[in-house]
């Protein structure tokens, strides 16, 4: 025994020799399990993908953008002017505590503006963050299907989120028909403000019209008083000439606030009596403004100074 071969020591099979099944490679099995696990892999990365497409297109998906992509004249603004208290309370809270709120925005990449997004709504934060000196807005893109639909979307916005004036409201009205998204002011009224009571509606119709008449010669229109407001439409609407003479009137008096600015038009729209019915007002120079009643000739206006009034009387004496 200890001269024999290997061979000799090898049991033969079936006489009780170990089974060596487990040395062997493993059959494989089909590898039909393993490609339904990954088509179910691969179809839930596809939906995941087109609900992340979906929420996006819809707005319920939040991205960050760099504000200097940010085109805020996509729109014209319904704001005109902005508090500066308010402004500085939402500067210190977006300081302290971010941004809370996302801003909307429309893609612009359609070759004119790669890389640009449209301002929807959120002009007071995008102004504010680029005050603190941010880099990038918290925003949910928007795909209007039309201009209109983005000009409803930001009054919509402001209407709940923001105190705008009756003359900002009809500011809005007008744009919005002069840029063509609106045949008419009545149609871009009913359209924009469908939400809004009749009561309301009305207002800002009034108001369409002092922004028609005056748009450029009011320094404070957003803080036209309603009730001035609604007056000065009765004046504009009965005579030709009172948008050129509250001009005349605005330019003599030189109003550096809204205060001063309505005190002006209060004079404007005050009563005349019969016996001192106006002929006419002249606008002399810059802060200087002659009226001409019945029984007097008035001289108004900053530059009305100590040295013009000697002059006058001293021409007056000489001239008797």
């Amino acid at each position: 025994m200890a001269g024999g071969t290997l061979r000799d020591r090898t049991p033969p099979a079936g006489d009780g020799a170990p089974d060596d099944s487990s040395a062997r490679p493993a059959r494989r099995h089909p590898p039909i399990a393993g490609v339904a696990g990954e088509a179910a892999a691969i179809a839930a990365l596809n939906e995941m993908g087109q609900g992340l497409e979906s929420a996006r297109a819809e707005g319920r998906l939040l991205v960050r953008l760099s504000l200097d992509d940010i085109d805020v004249s996509y729109l014209v603004r319904d704001r005109i002017a902005f508090d500066t208290d308010e402004m500085e309370a939402l500067e210190e809270s977006l300081r302290r505590r971010g941004q809370q709120t996302a801003i909307e925005v429309a893609d612009l990449g359609d070759g004119r503006s790669a890389g640009r997004w449209g301002l929807i709504s959120g002009w007071r934060r995008v102004t504010a963050l680029r005050r603190i000196g941010a880099s990038d807005v918290l925003a949910a893109v928007r795909r209007p299907d039309t201009a209109r639909d983005a000009y409803q979307a930001m009054v919509e916005e402001n209407e709940i989120r923001a105190a705008l004036s009756y003359y900002e409201r009809a500011r809005i009205v007008v744009r919005a028909a002069e840029m063509g998204v609106y045949a008419d002011e009545r149609l871009a009224l009913s359209d924009l403000f469908a939400s809004a009571s009749r009561p309301r509606r009305s207002k800002i119709g009034s108001f369409v019209r002092i922004v028609q008449a005056l748009d450029g010669v009011l320094r404070f229109p957003a803080s036209l008083p309603e009730r001035q407001g609604l007056a000065l439409v009765k004046v504009l609407d009965a005579d030709e000439g009172a948008a050129e003479r509250i001009g005349d009137a605005l330019r003599a008096a030189d109003p550096q606030d809204a205060r001063a600015e309505a005190a002006v038009l209060a004079s404007v729209l005050a009563p005349r009596s019969a016996s001192r019915t106006t002929r006419q007002e002249v606008y002399l120079r810059p802060g200087l403004l002659c009226r001409e009643t019945d029984d007097e000739l008035v001289l108004k206006g900053p530059a009305l100074s100590e040295a013009l009034r000697d002059k006058l009387r001293a021409w007056l004496r000489e001239n008797e």
